[in-house]
């Protein structure tokens, strides 16, 4: 019982350390640790830490599953590539950008666009507003077409899932259907899904939470063509 008492409290110290030191590293850095990680484990705690509390978990569910080994160059690489994309995201209007970690614990970006920005209440018709939002982000996507994506709607708790899962895919497809007239390569685009009411980042019995509930969500993340570039330097 001791010498378990004491590995854990190892485990602890460690971890710590990582998170103290990872508040002051940018993306690039954080590239470099994760891709040079210990294991899952490590990697999920660093996935954890990166993203908000709203993704603990989803962020390892993203990305594309590759048979090579990523090195910490490789990591560098794509979390200053991601750098790139996120700062070209954030400067998409009505956009809130952040980064997290993918099932490769590689740096991918996170762009949500709030659903009464997107849509009228219940309607899953993009407004004027969200067209313009949506075409400057297109160009970040072209520009960044060795970035897979996936794109996910969700709704607040208001209704039933007859009304909410349908709603909340419609709503992810519109936007998908709208980049990709756009330019965007359907390729590129790997899944479009509605979760309904069932992943809330918010307090559903407030209207502010309620508010931030209803989103769609799109994730940037490091295709297999680009791994394979950073693991060859090639990377630009």
């Amino acid at each position: 019982m001791r010498t378990n008492f004491f590995k854990i409290f190892t485990l602890l110290l460690c971890v710590s350390l990582l998170m103290s030191s990872c508040g002051t590293m940018n993306n690039t850095t954080k590239g470099g640790v994760i891709g040079g990680g210990g294991g899952a484990a490590i990697g999920a705690i660093i996935g954890h830490l990166v993203s908000g509390k709203s993704d603990k978990g989803k962020g390892m569910l993203i990305g594309a599953a590759i048979g090579t080994a990523v090195g910490a160059g490789t990591g560098v690489a794509i979390g200053n590539r991601m750098d790139k994309a996120a700062e070209a995201a954030a400067a998409v209007q009505n956009a809130t950008v952040e980064t997290i970690t993918d099932a490769n614990n590689l740096t991918a970006v996170k762009v949500t666009f709030d659903s009464g920005v997107l849509f009228d209440t219940n309607k899953y018709d993009l407004s004027a507003t969200a067209k313009k939002n949506l075409e400057d982000f297109a160009e970040v996507l072209k520009t960044y077409s060795d970035a897979d994506v996936v794109i996910y709607g969700h709704t607040d708790s208001t209704g039933s899932d007859a009304i909410n899962d349908p709603l909340s895919l419609n709503r992810a497809n519109s936007v998908s259907t709208y980049l990709k007239s756009l330019g965007v390569s359907d390729a590129q685009i790997k899944n479009v899904e509605g979760f309904g009411s069932k992943e809330p980042i918010a307090d559903n019995s407030t209207a502010e939470g309620r508010a931030q509930n209803r989103r769609v969500e799109v994730y940037m993340y490091a295709s297999e063509a680009m791994i394979n570039a950073a693991n060859n330097g090639q990377l630009q």
